[in-house]
């Protein structure tokens, strides 16, 4: 059974966060590689874009189209919790 379509901001929040917590969590050696050698977004490409096509397939297009609460999420979530890493980029 298919889920409904989200319509709601705080939803899609919601679910953002959700997809983005799944891959701190599953890919933490990744990340770590990643903000130390400054390639997070190369070294999570396949991840990254698998959590875009699972949130664009749960949110409105309006939600999607409209609003960056995805890429926020990866940001807030994945990057911010890991500011205590050793990099050059902070």
């Amino acid at each position: 059974m298919p889920h409904p379509q989200i319509v709601t901001p705080e939803a899609a929040i919601r679910l953002a966060r959700a997809i983005a917590s799944d891959l701190s969590l599953y890919n933490e050696a990744k990340i770590i590689e990643g903000i130390q050698n400054d390639t997070l977004f190369d070294v999570l490409r396949d991840e990254i874009e698998e959590g875009r096509e699972l949130y664009r397939s749960r949110v409105s297009p309006e939600i999607f189209n409209s609003t960056n609460f995805y890429d926020r999420a990866i940001v807030d979530i994945i990057l911010k919790s890991k500011a205590h890493i050793k990099s050059k980029i902070w």
